[in-house]
């Protein structure tokens, strides 16, 4: 990836080259906001760097010799970090600060052919097949990778509980899913912060009851006067120093902000609700690429005219 441009390579095929390794045969990738850093020159990514894809769906091709937990054949969900399983961070549920693993965020999974390290406990295993569900399911998939999960993250490190009243800073993927999330956890009222008549209305349809499009402190004082002084918890799913700041001012005494860092390990919980219906955080991908078409993916992401870009790498 240079500055502006990505470009679709011929590369080996990856190979196991550790036992903990895995070979994942992409279906369906994505590109993030984070990826936009790079693509607008942002990183000190050298030219031609691979790219920075981290969310997938996708076939088990090649296990390495100490995997036990999936097989080839089997349809997995790739997250975007991945750990030992065992250390103190891993039990609690961070593998994205795994104490034996450095290397512990996913790279390259925008090809068709993904490498995924340390695989032992990180890969989630999808019931059936993936010609078993609708593209719409293989969406909403393909977002428990990072995007739902982080924002769940966001609405569980808050302690959003049934009845509270929650404003989410952003309209991203991300936080577009803490909107999911909140409701999923019962909260009763939902503030969006949309400026974006589409974004706006797909918050309402993920649950939103009211939305604040003004920002500093007009948007301060318009959340304070509809909450009452306060929301009980706030998720910060931005990281301006505007967004931060709103978001500190206007939780009531006692709140907890959710500023989205590392997601929770709340896989099983989030795959079993898209399973069962529960919710359809598929539908933050309103654009789907080929995987030629890589660079419009990221290019449509960069002018804000997508949500999230949806890559089918295959059929």
């Amino acid at each position: 990836m240079v500055p502006g441009l990505v470009e679709v390579q011929d590369v080996d095929k990856p190979t196991v080259k550790n036992p903990d390794d895995v070979v994942i045969k992409v279906l369906r990738a994505c590109v993030c906001g984070s990826d936009l850093w790079a693509y607008r020159g942002l990183d000190d990514k050298p030219a031609n760097s691979i790219n920075s894809g981290h969310e997938a769906i996708g076939i088990v091709e090649e296990v390495g010799a100490d995997i036990t937990t999936v097989k080839p054949g089997d349809f997995v969900i790739a997250p975007f970090t991945h750990g030992c399983g065992h250390c103190p961070a891993c039990l609690a549920g961070f593998d994205a600060v795994c104490q034996d693993h450095s290397d512990n965020f996913s790279n390259g999974t925008q090809a068709e052919y993904y490498l995924a390290q340390h695989a032992q406990w990180s890969l989630v295993k999808v019931p059936g097949k993936p010609e078993d569900y609708s593209e719409a399911m293989l969406k909403s998939f393909l977002t428990l990778a990072d995007v739902m999960a982080t924002g769940y993250h966001a609405a569980r490190v808050a302690d959003v509980k049934p009845g509270d009243t929650v404003v989410v800073m952003g309209d991203g993927a991300v936080g577009l899913s803490a909107i999911i999330a909140a409701k999923l956890r019962g909260a009763k009222r939902i503030i969006s912060t949309s400026r974006h008549d589409g974004r706006r209305e797909l918050a309402a349809e993920f649950g939103a009851t009211d939305n604040v499009a003004e920002r500093g402190d007009e948007a301060v004082e318009n959340i304070l006067a509809m909450t009452n002084g306060g929301a009980d918890a706030v998720l910060e799913c931005v990281g301006t120093a505007q967004s931060t700041d709103t978001a500190m001012k206007v939780g009531r005494p006692g709140a907890i902000v959710g500023r989205v860092g590392l997601p929770h390990d709340d896989k099983d919980l989030l795959l079993k609700a898209v399973l069962d219906g529960k919710i359809n955080p598929g539908k933050v991908f309103t654009k789907t690429f080929t995987l030629d078409e890589i660079n419009d993916a990221y290019q449509a992401m960069a002018d804000r005219q997508v949500i999230k870009s949806y890559v089918k790498v295959r059929d």
